[in-house]
């Protein structure tokens, strides 16, 4: 559904946020849907606010490098969650791999193009909400 545009200097007015909320490990948190992330990742220190033992459950990761547009990122390994991401017409679950870097300092989940391309997620801003911005497309999450 197109809007009218804005006025003039408004523009910015015009955009929607991809901020959903998702469960994991029985815990809400929030994730950001953002398909010019190269890869799915979370921070150490979110991290640590919503899974506290996750240091246990990490798998190695090597011979890759990271930035942002500011910084070199430095990861510490992989860390696999189960996602649930509350629906009304019925929850998806997904098996994710996040990145976890120790110099990130988002306050959520990031969900990267790589997952976007793996399940085929949309980002579709449909009617006045702010919170349900993405779609399934094509496959889901087995």
């Amino acid at each position: 559904m197109q809007k009218a545009k804005p006025a003039r200097g408004k523009g910015y007015t015009a955009g929607s946020s991809c901020i959903t909320n998702i469960v994991i490990n029985m815990t809400e948190a929030k994730i950001y849907l953002d398909s010019g992330a190269f890869c799915t990742c979370v921070g150490q220190n979110y991290l640590d606010k919503i899974y506290t033992n996750w240091k246990d459950k990490l798998m190695p990761i090597e011979g890759i490098k990271f930035s942002s547009a500011s910084q070199n990122m430095h990861p510490l390994g992989i860390f696999e969650a189960e996602m649930i991401f509350p629906h009304p017409p019925g929850s998806i679950r997904l098996k994710v791999e996040f990145v976890v870097m120790n110099n990130f300092t988002s306050q959520s989940f990031i969900l990267g193009s790589d997952y976007h391309n793996i399940y085929g997620i949309d980002i579709n801003h449909q009617g006045e909400s702010r919170v349900n911005c993405w779609q399934l497309t094509s496959r889901q999450a087995g």
